[in-house]
């Protein structure tokens, strides 16, 4: 900086100025400080910069599938509302496994990043108390959590869960498939939880629960291939599929076997991405609010650090989206 100063013939603090305050700087003073760090290939220190501020400039978002629509939505959120916070945003992708999820908040609790937001499939809130007890703060994104201490943002998905197959109930369809696993996974535990309540008391319904090995569109595709295996009065007349990535699996392949959809199984995913509606069948969806969960994270996170935050525990309502795969082309309900 000193170097960048002379060359500039500026002070020192006005370098320092330049690159922490821009708007305390003069443009003619901005443009040779700026000539300057050019010529010289100057590249501010961030780690030294950190350490005599106090606090780092970044945080970190943790998503299990960056590949998923859903996560990569909230990871756009997450960096809008950073950037208008004055922060920068470290993205991992965990990839669902436990040892790359413990890898990352190893490394950023390392990093001294300011804060973590952490989407799971697993369990995390204990290791996320760990790292808090050492210093580094967190919110848990997708699932609520258990504990006072740990901020949370979650959607509603036994409520969600209940949406879908009332849904489907209320079209007259009694043959009811709930696809999606595992169900150690809180998410897919709290759907299937919601789509039973609906079931249950209503006479001559039922619910079958297919479980495949993964929540993609491939293995939508394996799901489907199974129901089609069998004779067509033993398939279900309706499937919630735990997201939508695997309903859209399940309506390329049943399309392709030759099912109708709706008119012989009418088919609803979750999350409501936006391949659900682009679909060559639109795809009903239950929608949660995940454009808006970056910012509600982001906030809930420096709210916390700040110690102004008054909820720690934020759970959205899941709203129910209605398309041609269970309502038809006419947008009435189909008959079964």
């Amino acid at each position: 900086m000193r170097d960048v100063a002379a060359l500039a013939g500026v002070s020192h603090g006005t370098v320092s100025n330049y690159l922490n305050h821009p708007e305390r700087v003069s443009q003619d003073k901005a443009d040779r400080v700026r000539a300057a760090i050019q010529t010289l290939g100057f590249v501010p220190n961030t780690p030294a910069r950190q350490l005599r501020l106090g606090e780092s400039s970044a945080i970190a978002y943790i998503a299990p599938d960056v590949s998923n629509p859903y996560f990569a939505t909230i990871a756009e959120g997450v960096e809008q509302r950073a950037a208008e916070r004055g922060l920068t945003v470290y993205i991992a992708n965990s990839n669902r496994r436990r040892d790359r999820e413990d890898a990352y908040l190893a490394l950023f609790e390392q990093q001294k990043v300011r804060g973590l937001l952490v989407a799971s499939h697993g369990e995390v809130e204990e290791r996320l108390a760990a790292v808090r007890t050492r210093g580094t703060p967190s919110v848990l994104v997708g699932q609520a959590a258990s504990s006072p201490r740990q901020p949370s943002v979650s959607v509603d998905d036994v409520a969600g869960g209940r949406l879908a197959a009332k849904h489907l109930l209320s079209l007259g369809r009694r043959r009811l498939a709930f696809v999606g696993g595992p169900v150690e996974v809180r998410q897919v535990r709290d759907r299937l939880a919601g789509a039973r309540r609906a079931v249950r008391g209503v006479r001559g319904a039922r619910l079958e629960v297919v479980l495949p090995v993964d929540r993609t569109i491939a293995a939508g595709h394996l799901a489907a291939r199974e129901l089609l295996a069998r004779a067509p009065q033993d398939r279900p007349d309706a499937v919630f599929a735990v997201n939508d990535l695997l309903a859209l699996g399940m309506l390329q392949a049943l399309t392709d076997g030759g099912v109708r959809v709706p008119e012989d199984l009418a088919l609803i995913g979750y999350d409501d991405i936006e391949f659900a509606a682009a679909s060559l069948i639109p795809l009903s969806s239950i929608r949660s609010p995940h454009e808006s969960f970056g910012f509600a994270a982001v906030d809930a996170l420096l709210d916390d650090i700040a110690g102004t935050l008054a909820e720690p525990h934020q759970v959205h309502p899941p709203e129910l989206v209605v398309r041609t795969s269970t309502a038809g082309r006419g947008g009435a309900p189909a008959t079964p």
